[in-house]
């Protein structure tokens, strides 16, 4: 009856572990990945490729459709 119970504390503190793990990874990611995205916004003007597009979308909080290049420019600052 126990057993259940010893496995789902097991599970737990694996995923604990794991999550601690995976996330010093993440946050090194997304630190490459904003210096990346930096880059390609300072190379170039609207319209930018999809991938900038969505990574400005979540940095500015607005839709992609509605991003202008005045708001990228506060981005560069």
């Amino acid at each position: 009856m126990g057993a259940r119970r010893i496995r789902r504390e097991q599970r737990r503190a694996d995923m604990k572990e794991s999550r601690h793990r995976n996330g010093i990874l993440k946050t090194k990611e997304r630190a490459r990945r904003d210096a990346r995205m930096m880059d390609a916004i300072k190379k170039g003007t609207l319209p930018y490729p999809r991938v900038v597009m969505n990574w400005l979308s979540l940095k500015l909080d607005k839709p992609a459709r509605l991003v202008t290049q005045a708001d990228v420019d506060k981005l560069k600052k």
